[in-house]
Formats: structure tokens, C-alpha cells, sequence
């Protein structure tokens, strides 16, 4: 095929337009993916709605891709055309400053991000850097596998920051948190989730999925939390957070945006309680999270949503109509 349908953010603040493309050509060290499946991430709602700086535009989201390789650029030589790939967030580093030799390459100052500066999933076909594509376990088909590839890689990051926490609160029970908690439960530790004031359906869900309690962000924790992490980007829950864990705790903010953080007192700081961000993932990330999900094993909620519709999808996201992760298939 010589030309492909995309679904392109335009301009700031612009509704996803479907276009038809040239489909692209590999360069050197890339592959071309035929998508299969490209999950709907908080972060590209970010993008659509113009929360993060330096944006590209025209800019086509997305990126929790999972394809098979049409076709490999020059001097890549450890990937075949037919081979299963995801592609996540972390698009391309440069491989030598600071941040990549000592393994976190997830700070590079020069990175660069999939569906952010580099064209993503939400089409027929991307090109990915062959460095930063991940071998799929066969134990998930494309549409279950998507949300691993950053609602569960962030998810895993996130969940390691929390350190050998016994009791994790979750606040925002969406994509990510419903993949981590799995994975908090396999490993015996307790799981409280915090919703949206109101929001049942994300506290049966919680429940469903092995939390001990649900209920609102609003509420109290039942009891003193060793780690909290928190996946809804809104600032006002650090102080609730920080409230929640016991001396010594840890509160995770996860997302990569986040409204602003309110004024609070210092006593519930004190303590040696700990506030940390999560910034994006590391390849042995994947490499480490896609093995462990395979052995837990993680069960995605996952709803298929046509390509042509991703501007719904992203509405009920923001609106918090969606229970698991959408994902778009071509």
C-alpha cells in the first residue's frame, strides 16, 4: 500500500482529523509497523488537550503500539519482517550523556517520545526506533497486550518507587492502576483504591480486581498506608496522599502532568515522609515488566474502539467513562 489513513492532532486545542498519509518509510536503525492494536493513554489526552510544551504539530498520537514489521531499515539486523513489536512511550535517546550510560536513560535530556515528537499509533502503519521496540509475550493477543506497553510499564515503575511498601493506596483507578494492582496482589501486598468522589463503578472494579477497600479520594484511608501512588494528575491529592501514609511513607505521583500542588502544612511532610515524580521508563523496565506479566499472569479490561473513533475515546477518558484502557484498532 502506498498510502495509509492516520488520525492527526493539527493544531493546539484541535479535535483529531482522519487523513490519509504517504505510508512512511523506515530510515536507518528503524523499523515500519503494520499496527494491530494502539491502546488510549492518559497522555495522549495531554497532548489532544494541549498540557504538555514543545508539542509537534501535525502530531499523530499513540503510544502503546503493537504491530508487525513490514519492513526494517538499514542496519537492523536483530528484527525480521512478520516479528510482533511494542512500541512505548520512550521513543529514541541519545544514547551517550549522563542519563544513558548509567541507566537512566528515561532522563535524557535529548529524548524524544512516541506520539509526542515522534508520529504514533493511532494509524495504519508508524515507524519506531528498532532500539526501542519490545518482544511481545505470546500469553497476550494485540488488543490485551497494548495497555502493558505504558499504563503497565508506568504502572511497574511507579510501583517500584513505592519500595517494600505492605499496604498501596492507588489513587485514580483507570488503565494503569487496574494492571498494577494485579501485580501488588500477586505479591501479597494490600491494595486500597481511591476514586473519584462518587465513582462506584471504579470501586466495584477495584474491588473485583483484589483491593481491600474503595472509595473515594475524599475519604480517609482506612488505616495508615505505607506508599501511595497516584495516577490522576490532579494536584490537590498529594496533601490527601501524604495524609494517608505513615511516617516514613512514600507518595508516588506517576503522571507526567499534573495540575498544580496546593500550599500544605509542613507536619504532614514530617516524618521523613517522601514525595517523588516517576518520568517515563527505561527499557529494562519493559524488558522486566512484560516478563512479570506474563508469570502473574495480568488480565487488561480492554474495550477495541475503531480507529476513526479515537476522538470519542479520548472524550471518555477525560470524562471518566471508561472502565480499563480503550484501545484502537485499524
Amino acid at each position: 500500500m502506498d498510502t495509509m489513513r492516520a488520525m492527526v492532532l493539527e493544531a493546539p486545542g484541535s479535535r483529531l482529523v482522519l487523513r490519509e498519509r504517504p505510508v512512511p518509510v523506515p530510515g536507518s536503525g528503524q523499523v515500519l509497523l503494520k499496527v494491530h492494536a494502539c491502546g488510549v493513554c492518559r497522555t495522549d489526552l495531554h497532548v489532544v488537550d494541549d498540557e504538555l510544551p514543545d508539542i509537534r504539530y501535525p502530531i499523530v498520537p499513540g503510544h502503546e503500539i503493537v504491530g508487525e514489521v513490514a519492513a526494517t531499515g538499514e542496519g537492523v539486523t536483530d528484527l525480521s519482517v512478520g516479528e510482533r513489536l511494542g512500541v512505548p512511550w520512550l521513543g529514541w535517546t541519545c544514547g551517550h550523556c549522563r542519563f544513558c550510560t548509567s541507566g537512566q536513560e528515561n532522563l535524557c535530556d535529548e529524548a524524544r517520545f512516541t506520539g509526542y515528537q515522534i508520529d504514533g499509533g493511532y494509524a495504519d502503519y508508524t515507524v519506531a526506533d528498532a532500539r526501542y521496540c519490545f518482544p511481545l509475550p505470546g500469553a497476550f493477543d494485540d488488543l490485551h497486550a497494548a495497555p502493558l506497553l505504558c499504563a503497565g510499564l508506568i504502572g511497574h515503575r511507579a510501583h517500584r518507587m513505592a519500595g517494600e511498601a505492605t499496604t498501596i493506596g492507588v489513587y485514580g483507578f483507570g488503565a494503569a492502576a487496574h494492571i498494577m494492582a494485579q501485580v501488588a496482589r500477586h505479591l501479597d501486598q494490600r491494595v486500597f483504591a481511591f476514586s473519584r468522589p462518587g465513582d462506584t463503578a471504579a470501586q466495584d472494579f477495584a474491588l473485583s480486581l483484589g483491593a481491600e477497600w474503595a472509595g473515594g479520594s475524599d475519604q480517609p484511608a482506612p488505616e495508615k498506608l505505607d506508599a501511595a501512588v497516584l495516577f490522576a494528575p490532579v494536584g490537590s491529592l498529594v496533601p490527601a496522599a501524604l495524609r494517608a501514609v505513615r511516617k516514613g511513607g512514600t507518595v508516588v505521583c506517576a503522571g507526567i502532568h499534573m495540575s498544580d500542588i496546593p500550599a500544605f502544612p509542613y507536619d504532614i511532610l514530617w516524618g521523613e515522609r517522601v514525595v517523588r515524580s516517576v518520568a517515563n521508563l527505561t527499557r529494562a523496565d519493559g524488558d522486566e515488566f512484560l516478563k512479570l506479566a506474563a508469570e502473574v499472569p495480568v488480565e487488561t479490561t480492554v474495550e477495541a474502539v475503531p480507529l476513526e473513533q479515537a476522538n470519542d475515546a479520548l472524550d471518555r477518558l477525560r470524562d471518566g467513562r471508561l472502565t480499563g484502557a480503550a484501545v484502537l484498532v485499524p
